[in-house]
This record gives structure tokens, sequence and C-alpha cells, in this order.
């Protein structure tokens, strides 16, 4: 077997994993699926498993149900690369749960996941010769929830 992603994240839920994984594949779509699982005994739903397989646009994941030993948190976040405000729009309108957790484009799932929502043009803004204006950007952003492509390109 050819591996093909050398680090894989894994994420421990309580007993929710095939919940998360049947949302995240509907948020995502595209190149998202459930590979497998190791269902707990007797159980055929996925929703009742032990560990699952998951691909998220093109990236695998292992999940497991692990119970209540451990807690997701802020301390990792994944990264959503978007090309555009519709993007941005899309994934913050699916995955925000925690409105208080919102920050810079930080946001937080319904299962305690922290994502970042963040356009391609935030690093094109901040990058370049410009110091003043990656600070005015930089600013902005500061400012801002759900980052909103126009209000960062004005500053």
């Amino acid at each position: 077997m050819k591996i093909t992603q050398k680090i894989t994240p894994f994420l421990w839920f309580d007993n929710n994993a095939g919940q998360a994984a049947e949302f995240y594949v509907s948020v995502f779509g595209g190149e998202s699926r459930i590979n497998n699982s190791t269902p707990l005994e007797n159980t055929p739903s996925v929703v009742e498993v032990a560990v699952l397989s998951v691909t998220l646009a093109g990236m695998d994941f292992t999940f497991i149900n692990g119970g209540p030993y451990l807690k997701i948190n802020e301390a990792v976040s994944f990264v959503i690369n978007c090309e555009g405000q519709a993007e941005v729009d899309y994934f913050w309108e699916k995955l925000s749960a925690v409105k208080e957790s919102e920050q810079c484009g930080w946001l937080k799932d319904r299962f305690g996941v922290s994502w970042q929502v963040v356009p391609v043009r935030l690093g094109e803004l901040l990058s370049g010769k410009d110091g003043e204006k990656a600070a005015r950007v930089t600013q902005a952003m500061l400012k801002m929830k759900k980052l909103d492509i126009a209000e960062l390109e004005k500053a």
C-alpha cells in the first residue's frame, strides 16, 4: 500500500465521530467521503462506530469515539483556504456554531473543532513591500469576525 499523505490528523470525539464524519463530508463535498469504519459491537450504522477513516476535500483524517476523557479545543485548528467571498460565506454559514468564539476568521463548529476560514486574497494583501498597507489590513481584520474581502481591500 502506497502512502499518499505522510501526516493524518486524528480527532477524538466523545461518542459522535460518525455524526461528525457525515456532517463534514456533506459540508466539504467533492473529494470528501467516509472511507471505512470499525463499528462498535453489533452496530452496522456509521453513526455508531469506534473508528472512521475520512477524507475531507482530499485530505485524510481519522475520527475516533474515545469517550469523554479528552476534549477537542482551540489549540488545534484547520485552515480553509477560500478563493472568494462566496466560499468564505459558504463555509462560515455551514460551520459556525459558537458565536462567541468567532474572531478574525476563526470559528468553532458544533463538534468543538476550530476552523480558520481565510480568503487567499488576505495573504496577497498582507504580503508585499507596503508595510503600512499590511498594517491597515491587519487592523481591519482584527475588527472582523467573518472576513470580508471587500473591507480588507478598502483598508
